[in-house]
Protein backbone atom coordinates (compact mmCIF):
# COMPACT_ATOMS: atom_id res chain seq x y z
CA UNK A 1 0.00 0.00 0.00
CA UNK A 2 0.99 3.62 -0.44
CA UNK A 3 -0.55 6.99 0.29
CA UNK A 4 -2.17 8.41 -2.88
CA UNK A 5 -3.70 11.74 -1.87
CA UNK A 6 -5.43 13.84 0.76
CA UNK A 7 -8.70 15.49 -0.24
CA UNK A 8 -9.67 19.03 0.80
CA UNK A 9 -12.98 20.68 -0.08
CA UNK A 10 -12.39 24.23 -1.31
CA UNK A 11 -14.77 27.14 -1.86
CA UNK A 12 -12.95 28.86 -4.75
CA UNK A 13 -10.93 26.48 -6.90
CA UNK A 14 -9.01 29.14 -8.83
CA UNK A 15 -7.95 30.86 -5.60
CA UNK A 16 -6.86 27.54 -4.08
CA UNK A 17 -4.97 26.49 -7.21
CA UNK A 18 -3.13 29.81 -7.20
CA UNK A 19 -2.12 29.28 -3.56
CA UNK A 20 -0.87 25.72 -3.98
CA UNK A 21 0.93 26.36 -7.28
CA UNK A 22 2.14 29.97 -7.04
CA UNK A 23 2.70 30.30 -3.28
CA UNK A 24 3.72 26.74 -2.32
CA UNK A 25 5.28 25.83 -5.68
CA UNK A 26 3.26 22.69 -6.41
CA UNK A 27 2.22 21.69 -9.93
CA UNK A 28 -1.30 21.11 -11.17
CA UNK A 29 -1.14 17.40 -11.96
CA UNK A 30 -4.64 16.93 -13.36
CA UNK A 31 -8.04 18.55 -13.32
CA UNK A 32 -11.46 17.27 -14.37
CA UNK A 33 -14.94 18.76 -14.33
CA UNK A 34 -17.92 16.53 -13.56
CA UNK A 35 -20.90 18.56 -14.90
CA UNK A 36 -23.54 15.98 -13.97
CA UNK A 37 -22.31 15.97 -10.37
CA UNK A 38 -21.60 19.72 -10.38
CA UNK A 39 -18.05 19.40 -9.03
CA UNK A 40 -14.42 19.66 -10.15
CA UNK A 41 -11.43 17.68 -8.94
CA UNK A 42 -7.94 19.14 -9.21
CA UNK A 43 -4.81 17.31 -8.03
CA UNK A 44 -1.68 19.24 -7.03
CA UNK A 45 1.71 18.05 -5.85
CA UNK A 46 5.46 18.24 -6.16
CA UNK A 47 5.91 14.94 -7.98
CA UNK A 48 3.95 12.93 -10.51
CA UNK A 49 1.29 10.87 -8.76
CA UNK A 50 3.17 7.68 -9.66
CA UNK A 51 6.09 8.92 -7.53
CA UNK A 52 4.50 10.74 -4.58
CA UNK A 53 1.30 11.70 -2.80
CA UNK A 54 -0.89 14.57 -4.00
CA UNK A 55 -3.55 16.87 -2.61
CA UNK A 56 -6.99 16.56 -4.19
CA UNK A 57 -8.84 19.87 -4.22
CA UNK A 58 -12.57 19.19 -4.54
CA UNK A 59 -14.76 22.09 -5.59
CA UNK A 60 -18.52 21.57 -5.35
CA UNK A 61 -19.93 24.20 -7.67
CA UNK A 62 -22.78 25.20 -5.37
CA UNK A 63 -20.67 25.61 -2.19
CA UNK A 64 -18.44 28.63 -1.64
CA UNK A 65 -17.13 27.81 1.87
CA UNK A 66 -16.90 25.02 4.43
CA UNK A 67 -16.66 24.79 8.20
CA UNK A 68 -13.34 23.17 9.03
CA UNK A 69 -14.56 21.51 12.20
CA UNK A 70 -12.21 20.51 14.98
CA UNK A 71 -10.95 17.18 13.65
CA UNK A 72 -8.63 18.44 10.92
CA UNK A 73 -5.01 19.01 11.94
CA UNK A 74 -2.65 19.94 9.14
CA UNK A 75 -0.70 18.85 6.10
CA UNK A 76 3.09 18.77 6.58
CA UNK A 77 5.66 19.79 3.96
CA UNK A 78 9.42 19.35 4.28
CA UNK A 79 11.38 22.48 3.38
CA UNK A 80 15.10 23.15 3.13
CA UNK A 81 14.92 26.36 5.17
CA UNK A 82 11.72 27.22 7.08
CA UNK A 83 12.75 30.85 7.65
CA UNK A 84 13.33 31.44 3.94
CA UNK A 85 10.14 29.54 3.02
CA UNK A 86 8.07 31.82 5.29
CA UNK A 87 9.62 34.93 3.75
CA UNK A 88 8.88 33.63 0.24
CA UNK A 89 5.29 32.70 1.15
CA UNK A 90 4.63 36.16 2.63
CA UNK A 91 6.14 37.85 -0.45
CA UNK A 92 3.63 35.96 -2.59
CA UNK A 93 0.69 36.98 -0.41
CA UNK A 94 0.46 33.82 1.67
CA UNK A 95 -0.54 33.88 5.34
CA UNK A 96 2.04 32.71 7.89
CA UNK A 97 0.27 31.89 11.16
CA UNK A 98 3.35 30.73 13.09
CA UNK A 99 6.76 32.07 12.15
CA UNK A 100 9.66 29.66 11.72
CA UNK A 101 11.41 28.60 14.88
CA UNK A 102 12.10 25.62 17.10
CA UNK A 103 9.04 23.67 18.16
CA UNK A 104 8.09 23.70 21.83
CA UNK A 105 9.85 20.95 23.77
CA UNK A 106 12.14 20.14 20.82
CA UNK A 107 14.68 21.42 18.36
CA UNK A 108 12.96 20.80 15.03
CA UNK A 109 12.38 24.09 13.20
CA UNK A 110 8.76 24.42 12.10
CA UNK A 111 6.32 27.06 10.84
CA UNK A 112 2.64 27.11 9.94
CA UNK A 113 0.86 28.71 7.00
CA UNK A 114 -2.80 28.79 6.10
CA UNK A 115 -4.38 28.24 2.70
CA UNK A 116 -7.25 30.44 1.42
CA UNK A 117 -9.87 28.13 2.97
CA UNK A 118 -8.19 28.11 6.38
CA UNK A 119 -6.47 24.72 6.14
CA UNK A 120 -3.23 24.63 8.15
CA UNK A 121 0.02 23.56 6.50
CA UNK A 122 3.09 22.85 8.63
CA UNK A 123 6.53 23.54 7.21
CA UNK A 124 9.18 21.27 8.73
CA UNK A 125 12.79 22.20 8.13
CA UNK A 126 14.92 19.34 6.87
CA UNK A 127 16.72 17.68 9.79
CA UNK A 128 20.21 17.83 8.27
CA UNK A 129 20.11 21.62 8.38
CA UNK A 130 21.36 23.20 11.60
CA UNK A 131 20.57 26.83 12.55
Amino acid sequence: MRLLHTMLRVGDLDRSLAFYTEVLGMRLLRRKDYPEGKFTLAFVGYQDESEGAAIELTHNWDTDRYDLGNGYGHIALEVEDAYEACARIKEKGGKVTREAGPMKHGQTVIAFVEDPDGYKIELIQRKSRVD
